[in-house]
């Protein structure tokens, strides 16, 4: 066993999508909690740190330790590519141990901030040490395996919280601007809102934008419109092939890669429409289109509708689901 120690302070489609129906309900799930608040039980504010990390599950509480181990190699990440566990907490002055698994590969752990950087090596048991003395947030990840979600944070002494949860226990509305996506933008880095495209006839959606971690984000992910609006999706290029699908399975581009490919789509329907690149949906490859506007409109796509609770009877929702349209393809070449 060796150990290191260190120590610190163009495709071109048009669909239409139509719908018959509506519910008369008040918007598009408009959150009635207040702004987070910081309290027993809450996330340390790691940002999107752990965006494409899919062994992340919360912060183990390690204070009270003097040292504390972490696998380095664990199962994740679609293999062993991760950190185990990815994040911890713990009081300063505690000395943390990386130990390989000598499982997927050669590894290394190599802070963000360039404080610590262990050698990059394969071999099981190898461990490397690192004793933490100033309070804050620590981020560090596996440099040839960081875009596949190999990352890791050590939250030290008091740091800033960001609670994860309302007081109710459910999730707070994912967007600043009032509208609910259910969660669906976890994970995704690029998201910070829903931009506003109402009153535009044709909204333009970048695929393949940098964002998750290399070129694997919808731009912007999030846009507002109003019935009727067009949305043409344009690919950059980068990222190798992705693709456009509908989460409710009511459209679906081809998985291409070429840069100036487009595929469009006409909304009529209101409601939330969300989408994903299936290729890259794990590592927060998705988007969402809000057709008309909460504040006055009424009408969710057709897995909303599933989720629904009371106020809407049987029949009533059962007329809106099945009124929801259908997607009619016309025709679709390569420039």
């Amino acid at each position: 066993m060796t150990a290191n120690r260190s120590q610190t302070a163009p495709v071109a489609r048009r669909t239409v999508l139509r719908g018959t129906a509506a519910i008369g309900m008040a918007g598009l799930g408009v959150a009635t909690a207040g702004p987070a608040v910081a309290q027993s039980g809450s996330e340390p504010a790691y940002g999107d740190w752990f965006s494409n990390v899919d062994n992340y599950d919360g912060t183990v509480d390690k204070r009270g330790t003097d040292q504390v181990t972490i696998t380095v190699g664990a199962s994740g990440n679609s293999g062993a590519f991760a950190f185990g566990p990815a994040a911890v907490h713990v009081d300063p002055g505690t000395t943390i141990v990386w130990e390989w698994t000598g499982n997927g590969g050669s590894h290394n752990v190599v802070a963000e901030d360039g404080s610590f950087e262990s050698e990059l090596v394969g071999e099981a048991g190898h461990t490397f040490e690192h004793t933490v003395e100033g309070e804050g947030i620590i981020t560090y990840a596996c440099s040839p395996h960081k875009t596949v979600g190999m990352k890791g944070a050590i939250a030290v002494g008091n740091v800033e919280m960001a609670s994860a949860e309302t007081a109710d226990g459910e999730s707070e509305s994912d967007s600043g601007d009032g509208i609910d996506y259910g969660g669906w933008f976890e994970g995704v880095g690029n998201f910070d809102g829903t931009v506003d495209k109402t009153g535009s006839n044709e909204v333009t959606v970048t695929v393949g934008a940098d964002g998750n971690n290399g070129p694997y984000a919808f731009d912007p992910p999030a846009i507002r419109v109003d019935p009727g609006t067009t949305i043409v999706w344009e690919w950059s290029g980068n990222g190798g092939s992705h693709n456009v699908v509908d989460n409710d399975g009511g459209f679906q581009s081809d998985l291409v890669g070429k840069g100036g490919t487009t595929f469009e789509q006409t909304f009529e329907e209101r409601g939330i429409v969300k989408y994903v690149c299936t290729p890259h949906e794990s590592m927060g490859m998705r988007g969402a289109i809000v057709v008309g506007s909460p504040e006055s409109d009424a009408g969710y796509s057709r897995g909303d509708l599933l989720t629904l609770g009371g106020g809407v009877g049987l029949a009533g929702g059962l007329v809106a689901l099945f009124g929801f349209g259908t997607a009619s393809d016309s025709s679709q070449s390569t420039d």
